[in-house]
């Protein structure tokens, strides 16, 4: 072999050495490159998830400040909820539109979260503090209620007692018409028992002893009432109150009332035509009716 053909010899082993290594440098970087997608490709999905887990713990810090919102009492509290929940849904928008290959903006938004759910923390604690405090006073506002209640009752029982110690001496202090006798006269102030020779009725009763009633002047009104129900009147302007209304009355007197028995004697001239039948009359002091008493008159 000559030296022509040892060159060409090295020359090709040279050229094989060198296709080899290029064959493996060539197959290396395929390697690299392929390990290295696989490793993105890692990422990416590690960075997928993180970005669903932000997102998940977004919604769940939106969805508490709505429920606590509709939960507290204090109108300032609520407000103050509506603004964090303002800025949850804020970074909720910003989370959606982020890449999940911009480490540093996901970096940024993980941190504001963190800083939102320290927030919510003690958004919870004032919460749990105001509705304890909430609690605390319904408690007493109960009791108070309770007190109010049983207070109201005795009052109310107080005050049905003295109504009825009141009704009470008013029936004890009530004048009382006894005795009652009305007798028809003739002109010579004889009884009479036709109706034709009557020209008078003598009214008498008397007062009863009542050492609890008021004493003083006293006036007694007298209503004579006809078969009809009619009064006989000498004028419908006579009247006095009784029972919150005014009603006529026949015949009245004065009288002094010291807390003894009482004889009255009333007088009524007829001069009306008389029918036969049952007459009453009724006899009144102080707008009380103390005595009453029916009688017959024949034909």
């Amino acid at each position: 072999m000559d030296n022509k053909e040892k060159k060409e010899i090295n020359k090709l082993s040279l050229l094989i050495v060198i296709v080899v290594v290029l064959v493996l440098v060539v197959a290396g970087g395929g390697y690299y490159i392929y390990h290295q997608n696989e490793q993105m490709e890692g990422l990416v999905q590690s960075f997928d998830l993180e970005k669903e887990e932000m997102e998940d713990e977004l919604n769940e810090l939106s969805f508490q400040y709505e429920g606590y919102k509709f939960s507290v009492g204090s109108d300032s509290l609520a407000a103050l909820l509506s603004t964090e929940q303002a800025k949850v849904q804020r970074l909720l928008e910003e989370l959606r539109t982020v890449k999940a290959t911009d480490a540093r903006e996901i970096s940024r938004l993980k941190k504001e979260i963190s800083t939102l759910r320290k927030i919510m923390r003690n958004y919870v604690v004032q919460i749990d503090s105001l509705n304890t405090e909430n609690e605390r006073l319904k408690d007493e506002n109960k009791q108070v209620v309770k007190r109010y209640q049983q207070a109201n009752s005795q009052a109310v029982a107080l005050k049905k007692e003295k109504e009825k110690l009141t009704e009470q001496v008013t029936l004890a202090s009530k004048l009382d018409a006894t005795n009652i006798e009305v007798t028809p006269l003739t002109s010579r102030s004889k009884p009479a028992k036709r109706i034709k020779k009557m020209q008078q009725f003598r009214i008498t009763f008397q007062i009863a002893k009542n050492v609890t009633a008021e004493v003083g002047e006293k006036t007694i009104y007298v209503r004579i009432m006809k078969p009809d129900d009619d009064i006989l009147v000498k004028s419908r302007a006579n009247v006095f109150m009784f029972e919150g209304k005014e009603i006529t009355y026949s015949i009245k007197k004065l009288i002094e009332y010291e807390g003894e028995v009482v004889d009255v004697e009333m007088y009524w001239n007829i001069e009306e035509f008389l029918s036969p039948g049952t007459y009453r009359v009724d006899i009144f002091a102080d707008g009380n009716l103390i005595g009453k008493k029916n009688f017959t008159l024949d034909d």
